[in-house]
């Protein structure tokens, strides 16, 4: 796991100087001049100290050239330290701001046509019905099987092109369709689509939309029938009503004329979608709930009701991978009783019913619900929770193991760079201490996992004490003359004078118990996190 690529850039050099990283020239230099006064090794008498004083001095006047050269820091802001010290040579060729941005925006080009060139996104599906039914009573398991294959390809900036297939068999029939569509982006507001498709459902079709406003949209489409040469003329319309629900309706009109007016609502944590369609030969009514527990696993219920359909299913589904989600959902209708597993992997998916009873039966339902319920409860209790523990566990000893020296040199500099600040530090908390103003009394940084697992006297455990470290100083020392702490939001933690990363690649926050006024408080904020105080939401 590599926290970098879930966060914002690390940027090391604004941590150290202790500025925003929308800071003006006039801010870092004011920076500079305060930490210099500090860390400047005429300060210092004691050879050891005059040594910590000149190493930390030179982190300090670094960070000032980079940040205070236009140029530089531009480099450095997008690309870190690595644009600076790698092979993009845009320092000693480029002088220019606006050469450097040229050049910036070439690199950017190229690398927009590389995606472009390798920008094909298959996506397919197998549909595999089974029956247990006709399996018992002698016949095969099989009841019917769907598969459907689509390739995406940007062709080039407006363009793009999709090929796909479907196949169909059940009993001793099937059917199957190949489709081709072309995409051409007319503008940044309207598109239109060309269609064919050749075999059962042979059709030439063309749809266009278009952007009415910045939270509507609006579709076309006309299709005939190469069969019987019937017209299908379509509408639809999307308005985004707040920032996490729109809604929708379709009008279809031809041979099976409809009309559906939908809804879909999208949170963090949950999301719902429902509809209402009225045709001339059906009618119908659907909605499903999906609720996130966590990053992980998720459950649903859906229901349909309508001239065809009378079902309501129930299930949930977890995230074994990166990319791979499985699902098991049950349901029961009119068509029976089902088991349904699911498999997504990326694009791909693979779906399996199982029909294991015609027959609304009691007995059948409840244990077609009990029994995998009871069991996937049985198996995330006593084989893939303590599975997975162990899993991290082990990953976590080997990341602690791969990346020691660099902790234990890492937190050798921090403790040097606490010194030189403990006796100005003490200053300021005395002096806080006096007004009973802001004084950090307890601050502890590092894994997320390790604070959360905290003692009730509030000490880390044993074996996770490595993966922390105190930070009460270097906070205390960052306290203003006013009585007022600032850490900038964007800017990783570690990075901050007395600070070091106790733990590379984990999940970071910071610990802070302070006193203000009298009163106690206490806050927990992520490593990318603001954190402004005191601030009376944090009294304990």
């Amino acid at each position: 796991m590599n926290e970098a690529d879930n966060g914002p850039p690390n940027r090391e050099l604004y941590a150290l100087l202790h500025i925003s990283p929308e800071a003006s020239d006039e801010e870092i230099r004011k920076a500079y001049r305060q930490w210099a006064q500090v860390y400047h090794p005429d300060k210092y008498q004691a050879p050891q100290m005059k040594e910590i004083a000149t190493e930390n001095f030179q982190r300090i006047c670094e960070a000032y050239e980079i940040l205070s050269d236009e140029n530089k820091r531009q480099i450095y802001d997008i690309y870190g330290m690595e644009g600076l010290t790698s092979g993009l040579e845009l320092g000693p060729k480029l002088n220019k701001a606006e050469e450097i941005k040229e050049e910036l925006e070439r690199l950017r080009r190229r690398k927009e046509q590389g995606k472009v060139s390798a920008h094909v996104q298959p996506s397919g599906s197998i549909l595999a019905n089974l029956s247990l039914p006709q399996f018992l009573a002698g016949g095969g398991i099989m009841r019917g099987m769907a598969m459907a294959s689509e390739v995406q390809s940007q062709i080039s900036k407006r363009n793009a092109i999709a090929i796909g297939g479907n196949l169909a068999v059940t009993g001793n029939s099937g059917g199957g369709a190949a489709t081709v569509v072309l995409r051409h982006q007319i503008s940044s507001v309207s598109s239109i689509e060309f269609m064919a498709s050749a075999g059962l459902r042979a059709l030439i079709g063309v749809q266009t939309s278009r952007d009415l406003s910045l939270h509507s949209t609006a579709t076309m489409g006309i299709t005939m029938s190469l069969r019987d040469g019937s017209i299908n003329l379509s509408n639809s319309w999307t308005r985004q009503l707040s920032e996490t629900l729109s809604g929708n309706i379709q009008l279809a009109l031809g041979p099976e004329s409809s009309m559906a007016v939908g809804w879909q609502k999208k949170e963090e944590k949950m999301s719902a979608a429902g509809e209402i369609k009225f045709g001339t030969s059906s009618f119908g009514v659907s909605s499903h709930y999906t609720r996130r527990f966590s990053s992980k696993s998720h459950g649903r219920i859906a229901g349909r009701v309508g001239s065809t359909a009378l079902e309501i299913e129930v299930g949930g589904g977890r995230k074994i991978s990166d990319l791979s989600t499985v699902r098991m959902l049950y349901s029961i209708g009119i068509q029976g009783i089902f088991w349904k597993f699911e498999l997504h992997r990326g694009s791909q998916k693979l779906i399996i019913p199982i029909l294991l009873s015609r027959q609304l039966s009691v007995m059948v339902a409840s244990g077609a619900f009990i029994i995998p319920t009871s069991l996937y409860f049985l198996l995330k209790t006593f084989v893939v929770k303590p599975y997975n523990l162990k899993r991290e566990k082990q990953m976590a000893l080997e990341n602690m193991e791969r990346t020691s020296t660099q902790v234990r040199e890492a937190r050798a500099a921090a403790e040097k760079a606490q010194q030189l600040l403990q006796n100005v530090a003490n200053r300021k908390r005395n002096r806080q201490l006096e007004t009973g103003g802001l004084v950090i009394t307890k601050a502890v940084y590092g894994n997320r996992k390790a604070l959360k697992k905290r003692d009730d006297s509030g000490e880390t455990k044993d074996e996770l004490v490595s993966q922390v470290m105190d930070v009460t100083l270097p906070l205390n020392f960052l306290v203003n003359d006013s009585g007022q702490l600032k850490l900038h939001e964007g800017v990783k933690k570690s990075g901050i004078m007395g600070f070091c990363d106790p733990c590379p690649g984990e999940p970071k926050q910071l610990l802070v118990e302070y006193t203000y006024g009298g009163d106690r408080y206490e806050v927990v904020i992520d490593d990318y996190g603001e954190l402004v105080i005191p601030n009376k939401a944090h009294r304990a």
